[in-house]
């Protein structure tokens, strides 16, 4: 017996399957049946992968060739074409946010001068491009003073990405509206993808990459570039892991360290450092002065609080067992945590016993245990590579496509 295929089976047949967005052809009207041009599933579909395209390839992933997104990339060459380099006076970060606002990124104020502050963040970058003068904000959430009251100009180290612009080592485009030029990218001498990392969420698809040190990177750069057969093992003899910009130990072992390079997604541990102070008496102190990524001195400081002095739960009536039995055991060996941070001292977190025969060792493992002082740093290394398509990478492909990129730059 045949039957005829229900009206919902042609449709699917009109619409292809779901799958790489930079890879498959979109649908198209037949021109033949003015009917279609009027199909809203054809016509929604085209509009959100054509919007879902622009936001991964416009805003929220990095180019693999110089780490930066399109805002960042606009920023830096609107201060270069302003003369605002290292040596040069800072001026108004207003002033800065129009020009890369009438010339280059015709998009709201607020969102462009949030960009440029990021790239002045000592916490957030590992290696800061814009030298920022004024309030730019703290890693405990306070934000950056307006636009009018803060300026700003390049660092030396933002010529890495700039310096050689004019050599006619990259291409420019024409901008929004035809009347000036911008780079398509920019004529980075290092991989500053792995230097400063990316924190972006698309589309689809999200990005996570960690910051690296400097010397270790290029000398990875410089290790591949001269034994294109280099090894993984080998780059992670260079580069044994992240560098977070506000510091930091990683604790996890080597081997999850090499699966993550090699995969592109994972997440390592990572503990605050300390120091054990000595005081009058034989008392002592733990204090803290580097934390991990995404933590900040507030928030150990509010986990704390929530320990010692715990609410009752939705829908309980008084405090749990479990809530008691951490107070106490809190309590027992915690007599104060303040935060001494200062200019100085970016962090400076310190904790005093209860009392000096406290174990120094089994303080400290309580306090790594029920605070943010150990977290976890996840790490997904998603960028746009030389094809103009995003894709998660692994540690040797990254700096491979950025090799590729510099002898393209220079030839």
């Amino acid at each position: 017996m045949v039957t005829k295929k229900s009206a919902s089976t042609k449709n699917k047949k009109a619409i292809p399957e779901q799958g790489d967005l930079f890879t498959q052809e979109r649908p198209k009207a037949n021109t033949a049946n003015p009917e279609e041009f009027l199909s809203l599933g054809i016509y929604a579909e085209r509009a959100y992968l054509d919007y879902a395209i622009s936001v991964v390839k416009g805003r929220a992933l990095p180019e693999v060739a110089d780490g930066q997104k399109p805002v960042q990339r606009r920023i830096l060459f609107a201060m270069n074409e302003m003369g605002l380099r290292a040596d040069a006076k800072p001026v108004k970060s207003a002033r800065v946010v129009g020009d890369v606002l009438g010339k280059f990124h015709p998009h709201g104020d607020q969102s462009a001068y949030d960009a440029l502050v990021r790239l002045a963040q000592d916490f957030s970058l590992r290696y800061p491009l814009i030298d920022g003068q004024g309030n730019f904000g703290s890693r405990d959430g306070d934000g950056a003073a307006a636009m009018r009251y803060t300026e700003a100009r390049l660092t030396k180290i933002a010529s890495l990405l700039l310096a050689e612009i004019d050599e006619g080592t990259i291409d420019f485009v024409p901008n929004y509206d035809g009347s000036f030029k911008e780079p398509k990218l920019l004529p980075a001498r290092l991989p500053f993808v792995l230097l400063n990392g990316a924190s972006g969420i698309a589309v689809g698809m999200a990005t996570e990459i960690p910051s690296h040190n400097l010397r270790e990177v290029a000398s990875a750069a410089v290790a591949l570039m001269k034994s294109p057969k280099t090894s993984l093992g080998d780059l992670l003899k260079h580069i044994p892991g992240p560098d977070f910009p506000g510091g930091g130990q990683i604790i996890s072992p080597s081997s999850e360290i090499a699966q993550i390079y090699e995969s592109g997604r994972g997440s390592v541990k990572v503990r605050a450092r300390w120091t054990i102070e000595e005081l009058a008496r034989g008392q002592w102190q733990v204090v803290v002065n580097e934390l991990p990524p995404a933590t900040s001195a507030q928030r150990v400081l509010q986990e704390i609080e929530e320990l010692t002095n715990p609410k009752v739960k939705l829908g309980k009536k008084s405090l749990t067992t479990e809530q008691n039995n951490l107070k106490q055991t809190i309590l027992n060996v915690l007599d104060s945590v303040r935060d001494e941070s200062s200019r100085e001292s970016p962090v400076r977190l310190v904790f005093e016993p209860k009392s000096k025969n406290v174990e120094p060792s089994e303080f400290i493992t309580l306090l790594l245990a029920h605070t943010s002082l150990e977290s976890n740093a996840s790490i997904n290394l998603v960028m746009i590579g030389n094809d103009g398509r995003p894709r998660q990478k692994g540690l040797k492909e990254i700096l491979t496509e950025w090799i590729e990129f510099r002898v393209e730059t220079v030839t």
